[in-house]
């Protein structure tokens, strides 16, 4: 095992180095293991005892804002901040921490510092704007178009227009930017829905507020009833003070960076600094145990899943979070009974079948996985039902062993998405696998192959085709260049050994069943470990 590197902490009385050295390794050995909380109370431990420690101050940092420790995270941050190595996002804490004190003098100081600075400056405007809120004046957010990112605040500003309006009880003023907000986005987002409707049920507008609240939905269902018996929204109908309005602020961003591995942690950390601003915000819970869950850190996202109380309006968003981290963290078992739960709720909609669908079939459940598909398509028009969603159930059906239905649900999906690889492979494959129709599923994976070449899936299908076909030469090249592009993927490396071997290649088709057997498990593993001891035999045949 490779120790972590260990700090070389500065001299000084204040400095139990032996404490410090045993804390910070111990934080590095669970920060490897995924063990977030030992990691962060090590970490906290090494600070306290090496409270000079950069190394150790930018490991806190990071931990303290995963874990939620704020006391912990302004400590780390004065640190490197006075050493000139603060994160850009350190100055987004400094300013969550004016906002909770109500220090606006000190607030307007970190905004023009963040302005300064660059990153996070497209948001001073709506930030200024709350500062003045908590001021006592009203100061809309306005951005001058001549700044460069002024299309990025853009973005975010009806939101706040709308929530500094509704609190001053402006409902006019507060319509067409509400609006306005809701259109800016290309994917709906219900917590933006049900914070507006609560804000505008709690003033009286009740139909305003119903009308956003979109009927027969399973995620509106208890602000509809609430609002038609004249209840306001719990958590979305109080006005916003400032570090609230700013904790929206930084939850929307969050949100709209992390799309991918490399900006994800960037996300949570904005996502954090939110929930310090607004503990009780359930949008912020949301975010955090979405992020938490897709970075990696499950049980984080499950811990943040369940702050959000299943009787608020928020409730089935919160559960609906909570599916995936418990999936995520391992406990599939409970994702299930929960979605099944979600699923079966009066108003579910499509995704919530899907998502269902898809654990069921994680559990091997392929039946009832396909009739979670099934009735997820239920929720479309006959004529705008997803390509995508019809695979699902294919595929379902497929390893269900219902082939008949499968294969009218996969040329359904073909006749719909004629250009889409994953289909064509898919149907193409199946049929290969079942020796029917071969020579038009080979032509639908040579199709499949041209349009996206480099999937090495799709490369092997297209080779093992050529291989049942009778067609070893052919297939031969196909087969090795699927499994230089996954060396670990078993059944690539079967199907080369199976046509190595047919060309008389006898000890590099040994080397490939190895190589499969490698990743292989139960009856794949006995049968590839057998070819490579006796060779190609009829019993010994890939299915």
């Amino acid at each position: 095992m490779l120790l972590p590197m260990l700090p070389v902490f500065p001299a000084g009385a204040s400095v139990d180095r032996t404490s410090a050295l045993h804390s910070y390794a111990r934080g590095r050995l669970a920060d490897s293991d995924g063990a977030t909380a030992i990691a962060l109370r090590n970490y906290r431990d090494a600070q306290a005892a090496a409270p000079a420690s950069l190394e150790v101050a930018r490991r806190s940092y990071l931990h303290s804002l995963i874990s939620g420790d704020m006391p912990l995270a302004i400590r780390s941050a004065r640190l490197l901040d006075s050493n000139g190595v603060l994160p850009r996002d350190g100055t987004l804490l400094f300013l969550c921490d004016a906002l909770i004190r109500k220090d606006w003098g000190a607030a307007r100081q970190v905004t023009d510092r963040m302005a300064a600075e660059g990153n996070f400056g497209f948001l001073a405007p709506i930030v200024r704007s709350w500062i003045a809120l908590g001021e006592g004046r009203v100061a809309p957010p306005a951005i001058d178009p001549a700044n460069r990112y002024a299309s990025l605040a853009r973005r975010y500003i009806d939101e706040h227009v709308a929530l500094q309006a509704l609190g001053r009880g402006k409902l006019v003023e507060a319509g067409p930017a509400i609006n306005r907000a809701l259109a800016l986005r290309t994917v709906d987002l219900p917590e933006l829905r049900l914070t507006f409707a609560g804000q505008l049920a709690a003033r009286g507008a009740r139909a305003e507020a119903i009308a956003l609240l979109i009927e027969g939905q399973a995620a509106y269902a208890r602000a509809r009833a609430d609002v038609a018996r004249g209840r306001s929204g719990g958590t979305a109908s109080g006005p916003l003070a400032p570090r609230q309005g700013f904790a929206r602020l930084l939850v929307r961003l969050a949100v709209d960076i992390s799309s991918d591995d490399s900006t994800r942690l960037l996300g949570i950390r904005l996502a954090r600094i939110a929930s310090f601003a607004n503990p009780e915000g359930a949008d912020g819970a949301l975010a955090l145990a979405q992020l938490l869950t897709d970075a990696g850190y499950a049980d984080r996202g499950v811990a943040e899943a369940r702050k959000v109380a299943t009787d608020d309006w928020f409730g089935s968003l919160g559960q609906a979070a909570l599916v995936d981290a418990l999936a995520a963290s391992g406990n599939r078992a409970a994702a299930i009974v929960l979605a099944r739960s979600l699923a079966e709720a009066p108003g579910a909609d499509s995704e919530r079948l899907v998502r269902f669908g898809q654990l069921l079939a994680q559990a091997k459940d392929f039946g009832g996985a396909a009739d979670a598909f099934r009735k997820a398509e239920g929720r479309f028009p006959a004529d705008a039902v997803p390509w995508a969603l019809l695979l699902f159930q294919g595929s379902a059906l497929e390893q269900a062993g219902r082939w008949d239905e499968a294969r009218a649900v996969l040329e359904r999906a073909a006749k719909i998405a004629p250009e889409e690889p994953a289909v064509l492979n898919y149907l193409g494959y199946a049929q290969v696998e079942r020796r029917k129709n071969v020579a038009a599923a080979l032509e639908l994976l040579k199709k499949a192959s041209a349009l996206k070449p480099e999937d090495a899936s799709i490369t092997d299908s297209l080779g093992w085709a050529q291989f049942i076909t009778g067609d070893v030469a052919a297939a031969l090249p196909v087969l090795e260049r699927a499994a230089e592009g996954a060396p670990a993927d078993a059944t690539i490396n079967e199907h080369l050994g199976d046509a190595l071997w047919a060309a008389g290649r006898r000890y590099e088709a040994r080397y490939a069943w190895r190589a499969a057997a490698v990743s292989a498990e139960g009856p794949a593993a006995t049968r590839l470990n057998a070819k490579a001891r006796e060779g190609m035999k009829p019993e010994h045949a890939a299915p």
